[in-house]
């Protein structure tokens, strides 16, 4: 029922393709109106609109080194660098 159309984003004047799929969602969720922007400019719209997050800085409770996290670190809880979290994970 669904195919994929090229549509032109109204903010970066691109071309991004609204997939079948995504046409399928859109009307299962009783949404009229097809996307009028690229994926990366919908992203860059949602990041702005929330603001910047303020990070903070704290040493890696496996490594020693710097980390910079998105919430304010606490004393009776361990924080970890990308790498070590990541390390702990994968585990």
């Amino acid at each position: 029922m669904f195919e994929d159309k090229t549509l032109i984003c109204k903010e970066c004047g691109e071309e991004f393709i609204f997939t079948a799929g995504e046409q399928e969602f859109y009307d299962a969720k009783g949404f009229v109106n097809e996307p009028q922007r690229c994926k990366n400019c919908r992203d860059n719209r949602k990041q702005a609109a929330r603001g910047e997050r303020e990070m903070f800085t704290a040493t890696c409770a496996e490594c020693g080194g710097e980390a910079t996290v998105p919430f304010k670190p606490r004393e009776d809880r361990p924080v970890y660098c990308s790498d070590c979290f990541a390390k702990s994970k994968g585990q």
